[in-house]
């Protein structure tokens, strides 16, 4: 039985569906740090690019933390460093004319930790710069952070020819397959064990189930794969980051199986999705069934990538309340504004997404693109449901404007453009299975569209 209460409550949600969006923001609250300072060249950091200054770091971030907390200093010039590890209540930050480079020695990336991979546990090498089950941390500066990949580092591991991978080389592809069938079958974290030999690239920033987390002001170059990819946090800004690296699977920021998240007034130019949203893949997102959940997208840029705001395609976890709004986007090789992808494989259900004021130079695909059937296929069947899109204006689209392809058991349900002017567009649309759908002044090549589309 519902109560009068509730009744209410769902009738002024469907009325405005961003009636939730300042109790969201309220849930995050970037943290604070004590007013103490340590500099990596007290604890015997070398600049110039050579020295390895891994353990410097790590004695400062050590320092900082016994001390109850403060500020972990990267002086300006050149500091090449392995794996740096942030603990509690230290902010590291990166100063201005600071290059924070890292090592293109994998060695330098063990010893293995727990982590994450394309939406899958393992035991890999370190993430560039790694937390695990920290609270109160933070990477800061309007210093760089470097990667340090290119086409001979990192990026052939791919496997891709027009990556640098040639014949005889690792590549990715065989332990990629092994950790999927680990998952499937459900092996304990312990069993697999990758890192040296599987050539399974690291993520450029992972903090992992750690809570209160800031990430501000820092550019981020030549990642070797995802750039900034939390997981399983909680209260989580990514603000005024500048991210542009254009290699293999370079998405931007793709918080997995988070909660409470705002990325704000960030740039990204990247070699895959911009923003992607992300719950854990097959049987390791159903499993725990942690969504990620309450994230805002405000005021950022977009330039090249294979989607702006992206949900998926690791989403067995589900997704909803995802705010995305004042955004703009822009290049021939941005493929699509909005995209949500998933598989029958993957399942999960991605609901309440609510995306407005949007300003798109051009793109290369689709303005809003569905899709359930990206890779595999399987036994668990997707749900996606109650997308808005409202105030997008695109000067000069691409192929469509919308496109869609679901399963007729599972069709896109609610789908809303509202207020929507796609000028330069290929067709209106190229989609199957959709339900409760509603246009309303929603103007593609000046002509204003109607649902269900007239038919040729």
């Amino acid at each position: 039985m519902v109560s009068c209460s509730q009744s209410k409550q769902s009738a002024e949600e469907s009325v405005d569906p961003w009636s939730k969006l300042d109790s969201i923001r309220a849930l995050i609250q970037a943290p604070e740090f004590a007013d103490r300072e340590f500099s990596i060249l007290d604890f015997g950091a070398k600049e110039g690019g050579e020295f390895l200054n891994t353990d410097a770091i790590a004695s400062a971030i050590s320092a900082c933390n016994e001390a109850g907390g403060g500020k972990v200093i990267v002086p300006p010039g050149v500091f090449l460093t392995g794996a740096v590890h942030l603990k509690s209540n230290v902010n590291l930050h990166i100063s201005e004319g600071a290059v924070l480079q890292f090592s293109r020695n994998p060695k330098d990336y063990l010893p293995l930790v727990r982590s994450r991979w394309e939406g899958m546990e393992l035991m890999n090498y370190s993430p560039f710069i790694y937390a695990y089950q920290q609270e109160n941390i933070a990477i800061t500066g309007t210093g760089t952070l470097d990667g340090n990949a290119d086409m001979e580092n990192w990026w052939p591991w791919c496997g891709a020819k027009h990556y640098g991978w040639e014949e005889g080389m690792g590549r990715q592809t065989e332990a990629r397959n092994l950790l999927h069938e680990m998952v499937h079958e459900q092996l304990p974290l312990e069993e697999r064990v990758f890192g040296e030999g599987h050539f399974l690239r690291p993520q450029f920033v992972q903090p992992f189930e750690c809570s209160n987390v800031l990430i501000q002001d820092v550019k981020l170059i030549n990642s070797p794969m995802w750039n900034l990819h939390p997981v399983l946090c909680d209260n989580v800004t990514v603000e005024r980051v500048k991210i542009i690296t254009l290699g293999p699977n370079n998405d931007g920021c793709d918080p997995e199986a988070c909660k409470n998240v705002l990325i704000k007034d960030c740039y990204f130019d990247t070699g895959d999705d911009c923003i992607a949203i992300k719950s854990g893949r097959n049987e390791d997102g159903r499993g725990p069934g942690i969504p990620s959940e309450n994230i805002i997208i405000e005021g950022c840029e977009m330039k090249e990538g294979h989607g702006g705001v992206v949900i998926g395609s690791e989403i067995s976890g589900g997704a909803r309340n995802i705010y995305a709004y004042n955004l703009t986007m822009d290049s021939p090789n941005l493929d699509r504004v909005l995209r949500i992808k998933t598989s029958s494989k993957r399942g999960g259900t991605v609901e309440n997404v609510f995306m407005k004021d949007v300003v798109v130079g051009t793109y290369k695909e689709a303005a809003v693109r569905f899709n359930m059937f990206y890779e595999e296929e399987g036994d668990h069947i997707p749900s996606i449901q109650n997308v808005i899109v409202e105030n997008l204006y695109v000067k000069d689209g691409g192929k469509y404007a919308v496109m869609a392809n679901a399963y007729e058991s599972s069709p896109v349900k609610n789908f809303q453009m509202i207020n929507c002017r796609i000028d330069g567009v290929d067709e209106v649309f190229n989609i199957n299975h959709m339900e409760g759908v509603h246009f309303e002044n929603f103007v593609v090549n000046g002509e204003e569209i109607s649902w269900p589309p007239a038919q040729k």
